[in-house]
């Protein structure tokens, strides 16, 4: 049911190829022609000449553009409709609408193309996407923003990417395509008096980390958050508008969860709160420019046993963060909904800790273009998915400003209205909580109402994660068009990837113009521990993880190299793999127990960080695998893209006993994979070993279709279990006698390799080492048990890396050698290896990108043919001899897509935009006695570029007038997290004061980035305890007596109120 009619028209042609279809609107003279990939704005008289040749497909309601789909290495459009909506209410003189139902016309007429779009179709059909009518109201704005002139808000702008096309062909997106938003509309009418007001509340979603519940979570390397939603409550009466502003979104840590049964979803960190200072710095940076002065109210639990631990966890790493990070001057207030709050009751206790914030931070209050008064900052609310609690609280809060909203224009003390207005909105709140839910969850929102009701509704929210979020999550990707590429994504910046294909392989191709090649040290350790800790053991202890992973080239008497060839430089990259973690029980592989990897990355943070300070990326865990991957701290904010993988190959990939873990990152420019494997054991099962390898190979991906052959450098290091065929006693023998290469002959790996079985094209440093398998526990003596093993190199480390690298330059083996540490059967081995990688110069990046768009040429490949000196129609003169003539002259430059006559021109469309440059070269053209002139269609397509570019760009403006002073992204700070200190080379600021709970004593004032001296005094310090209760997470210390109150803030001037005399302006 809508109030205005299908204005639009869909036709097609099918009765010769290629396929065509135009699109016309009943309102409209012209008409939009699509065929062979291109867009034509066809005259009234040029469609009335060929719309006999045409059939109707379909009438709509609008259209959303044109969906690309990658499909293999070529692209499927699809021209996108509305064809079903509903009217939701009306803002002035512009209709809301929330989509019902879209078509999908594939533009090349593939029948099995319908199978491609169905899960794209069924999120847009879902009921969350809305779209405005008329333009004036824009969607994706608060009211604060439209007045002050913002333009479309690209967060909120979902279908952006279905826009460009129509940009590339200049074609007005204004007047053809609709502007479409997820997330939640609600408009009511109430009168006042004798006057007719809209209530509304709207959510909007942000597409700049859009997905579902368990495949999205925390913030990604741009700072950008999961389930980020900015929810409004407004009040139009006539000219008046009052707003009130909230936020809510996922911590902003690098955390997820994995969904697999009720109420058990884990919660993790996939990265240590040292690595994601980077991504937090920028996220609290982007809030503070978009949003002025922010409050966080943490509503997660703080009990660190029972059922939440995981989620008190993370609630305790984001309060550690954040009052050691530069954004500690935002109030970051802790209030455990679940203790404090039983069954959605006793709000009341959180308003005691938030009342003051709600005065000073106000809302948005104007008359016609007259501003009455600003919301100068928000609250950013999160609890674990942003759902059932935060909808709660965000109720709450929009409750307690209702009586400041409709106390702005009504009279004061109006209880009978103030009754009518929160009985409406508190309905309204509800049926937002349950939409903001459906979208991120797949269900209505958790009330606690009812147990049965909120049980049902928690197996349901289960059952959508297993059954339907991971094609969800494919379709949102599809439809804000994620881009895949795996070298742009290391070359380019955000904005870039979003350009052209023929523009994003250029710029790849030419990488080396804005690149240049920097050397590292990687350390690949690998050890098999036997099931244990071994770092606590009391036996030898003159030895230590040290002697291992960073004295081994010092101690090592045979270096490989001259030891005045700098072999001390720092490493900068660890990765240290083991095996045997725990005991390969059958308890074990079931479940394993993580407390032994945990033990193990504190104590190899404690020994790294002898010399240098490392920080620890991540680590992941397959029952007794292991890897663990360090940087030096100065590289973490170069760190992106940072993933896991892990596979198993025990019992036929049944179980995890051997298997492999994998993880991947990007440093600056280059993408580097490490995989920890643990190979099938037994003298003899060297075909075993060798399927292991085929497999891990061909099962381990990473997110956006990475492989391990698309990575820079791959590393694979563990217990390869390869032995060597040679009788035992022999093989000590000639072990004793030095004589380790007639051993080597024999080595299984050595052998299957050279036979092209496996680790084809990987490199591995000269054994120079005794075999590191099997010992006797704390001895020098191999296997003396009843088995006894004979001994084999069976711990390695190989590597190789891509072409692209290999160009550049190889990578050097420093050193390969084994430790003597014996508190297991194996000895660990370790390799450091010199590579190169790349680093972008961003001024060169950027002139190289603006030569490419100068190269690529119109994106549209138009070329306007007209005859010189004649005042002849071109079309008269084009008969049959003349194109064949015209055609095969063209074809010279390029593909020809399409041919028009418009007026007295020819149209030519190229396939690419370098054949119309070529061709425009060669103007003015002979065809038959006839001289023409080309010249292009679009001449400013650099500018055309940028446009389309530009519907990705962050282009969010300020909430209020005066900005706080925001931390730049590259001012990272580094962060002791046992003492909580900061060093930072940036000027300390002036100490600041603090108001109520650790609130800034003037929210007025500019805030300024608060800093923990590196060095502080015994007074000024305060360790962070356990997390409270309910309270404030400041720098505040109590010891030096209450803080100051806050200044109450002037109110603003009072505007005439409806039925009331007016009132004067005070100033």
């Amino acid at each position: 049911m809508t109030s205005y009619g299908k204005l639009f028209k869909v036709l097609h042609k099918t009765t010769a190829s290629p396929h065509s279809v135009i699109l016309e609107h009943r309102q409209y003279e012209n008409a939009l022609l699509f065929e062979s990939n291109a867009i034509a704005v066809l005259s009234s008289q040029e469609f009335d000449s060929i719309k006999r040749q045409y059939t109707k497909i379909q009438d709509a309601y609008g259209c959303l553009g044109i969906l690309q789909l990658t499909q293999g290495t070529s692209t499927v459009p699809f021209l996108v409709t509305v064809t079903g909506c509903i009217v939701v209410g009306k803002i002035n003189d512009s209709e809301v609408f929330r989509i019902t139902q879209t078509s999908f016309i594939s533009l090349r007429n593939y029948p099995q193309d319908e199978d491609l779009i169905s899960n794209v179709r069924k999120l847009l059909n879902s009921g969350t996407f809305y779209f405005s009518k008329n333009n004036s109201f824009d969607l994706t704005l608060c009211a604060q923003r439209q007045q002050k002139g913002a333009i479309t808000d690209n967060r909120f702008f979902w279908n952006r990417m279905l826009h460009t096309c129509f940009i590339r062909f200049d074609v007005d997106t204004n007047l053809w395509l609709l502007k479409m938003a997820c997330g939640y509309v609600e408009i009511r009418t109430i009168y006042v008096r004798h006057q007719q007001a809209r209530a509304m509340i709207i959510s909007r979603l942000s597409c700049e980390r859009a997905g579902t519940r368990f495949n999205v979570r925390g913030c990604n390397d741009d700072g950008h958050v999961a389930n980020f939603v900015e929810t409004e409550e407004a009040i139009y009466l006539d000219d008046i508008i009052v707003s009130y502003l909230q936020t809510r979104g996922s911590v902003p840590l690098f955390w997820e969860q994995t969904g697999v049964q009720v109420g058990s979803h884990k919660v993790k960190l996939s990265r240590s709160c040292e690595a994601s200072a980077a991504a937090y710095n920028k996220h609290f940076s982007t809030m503070k420019k978009r949003y002025c002065r922010l409050a966080v109210v943490n509503l997660l639990s703080t009990n660190l046993s029972g059922s939440k631990e995981g989620e008190a966890m993370l609630s305790h790493s984001y309060q550690k963060y954040h009052n050691g990070s530069f954004h500690n001057d935002v109030p970051h207030i802790v209030f455990d909904y679940h203790v404090e709050c039983r069954n959605t009751k006793n709000l009341s206790k959180l308003k005691q800790h938030v009342e003051s914030f709600l005065k000073n931070l106000g809302f948005f209050y104007a008359t016609g273009t007259q501003v009455h008064s600003q919301q100068k900052g928000v609250f950013r609310i999160n609890c674990l998915d942003c759902l059932d609690r935060t909808n709660s609280v965000q109720t709450f809060f929009g409750l307690e400003m209702i009586r400041e909203l409709v106390n702005s224009f009504c009279e004061a003390d109006n209880q009978q209205m103030l009754s009518r207005f929160d009985e409406m909105f508190r309905q309204m709140w509800v049926n937002n909580g349950n939409e903001v839910s459906r979208m991120y969850a797949g269900t209505g929102a958790i009330h606690g109402g009812s147990k049965i009701k909120d049980g049902a509704r928690s197996a349901a929210r289960t059952i959508q994660s297993n059954l339907w979020d991971y094609s969800k999550q494919e379709a949102i990707d599809v439809l804000l068009g994620i881009p895949f590429s795996n070298d742009s994504r290391m070359l380019l910046s955000a904005d870039m990837l979003n350009a052209n294909e023929n523009i994003l392989q250029d710029m790849c191709v030419r990488f080396d113009e804005y690149t240049y090649s920097q050397s590292i040290r990687v350390a690949v350790g690998t050890y098999n521990v036997n099931g244990g800790k071994h770092f606590r053991s009391v036996a030898y202890k003159d030895l230590s993880l040290s002697d291992w992973l960073l004295d081994t080239i010092l101690l090592s008497k045979k270096s490989l190299i001259d030891a005045t060839s700098g072999e001390e430089e720092p490493v900068d990259v660890f990765a240290i793999g083991f095996q045997e973690i725990v005991d390969l029980s059958a308890s074990n592989i079931i479940a394993a127990s993580s407390e032994n990897a945990s033990q193990w990355a504190d104590e190899l943070r404690k020994v790294l960080s002898r010399d240098y300070s490392y920080v620890l990326l991540t680590y992941t865990q397959l029952v007794g695998v292991c890897l663990y991957i360090f940087v030096r701290a100065n590289l973490v904010s170069y760190v992106r893209d940072l993933a896991v993988d892990t596979v198993k190959t025990g019992l036929g990939g049944a179980t995890g006993n051997k298997g492999a873990v994998a993880i991947r990152f990007t440093l600056h420019s280059s993408s580097l994979c490490f995989v920890c494997a643990h190979f099938a054991a037994g003298q003899s099962q060297v075909n075993e070993r060798n399927a292991d390898f085929a497999e891990i190979t061909k099962k381990i991906s990473f997110p956006m279709g990475r492989t391990l052959s698309t990575h820079d450098y791959i590393f694979w290091l563990g217990d390869f279990n390869y032995r060597v065929d040679l009788d035992k006693d022999t093989i000590k023998e000639l072990i004793r006698s030095n004589m380790l290469n007639e051993v080597l002959q024999y080595d299984q790996l050595t052998i299957q390799r050279k036979e092209g079985k496996v680790f084809e094209d990987y490199n591995e440093g000269a054994i120079t080492f005794a075999p590191t398998y099997k010992y006797d526990l704390f001895s020098d003596d191999y296997d003396t048990s009843e088995k006894c093993r004979a001994p084999a190199w069976t711990d390695r480390v190989l590597w190789k890396c891509s072409k692209e690298m290999a160009d550049v330059s190889q990578a050097k083996i420093i050193h390969y050698a084994r430790a003597e540490l014996k508190q297991s059967d194996h000895r660990p081995v370790i390799a450091v290896l010199e590579i190169k990688i790349r680093r972008v110069e961003p001024k060169k990046r950027e002139k190289v990108f603006q030569d490419v768009l100068q190269s690529v040429g119109p994106l549209d490949g138009t070329v306007v043919l007209k005859l010189i000196n004649s005042n002849v129609n071109i079309a008269t003169v084009s008969n049959d001899a003349f194109m064949t003539k015209l055609f095969h002259e063209l074809s010279r430059f390029g593909d020809l897509v399409l041919v028009r006559f418009v007026e007295n021109v020819m149209l030519i469309t190229f396939k690419e935009g370098r054949s119309a440059l070529n061709a425009v070269a060669r103007s003015p053209l002979q065809i038959s006695g006839y001289a023409l002139s080309m010249m292009l269609k679009s001449p400013n397509w650099t500018q055309q570029i940028l446009r389309e570019i530009s519907v990705y760009k962050d282009n969010t403006i300020p909430l209020c007038d005066s900005e706080p002073d925001i931390v730049t992204d590259t001012e990272v700070p580094d962060i002791n997290f046992d003492s909580f200190t900061i060093s930072t080379k940036s000027t300390p600021p002036p100490t600041s004061a603090t108001g109520t709970f650790g609130m800034p004593a003037n929210l007025s004032a500019p805030l300024q980035p608060f800093m923990v001296p590196v060095n502080p005094e015994p007074k000024a310090s305060r360790p962070i305890s356990e997390p409270q209760p309910c309270g404030l997470s400041s720098p505040f210390n109590p010891n030096n007596g209450p803080p100051p109150v806050p200044r109450r803030i002037g109110a603003p001037p009072v505007p005439p109120r409806i039925g009331a005399p007016p009132v004067p302006s005070r100033e």
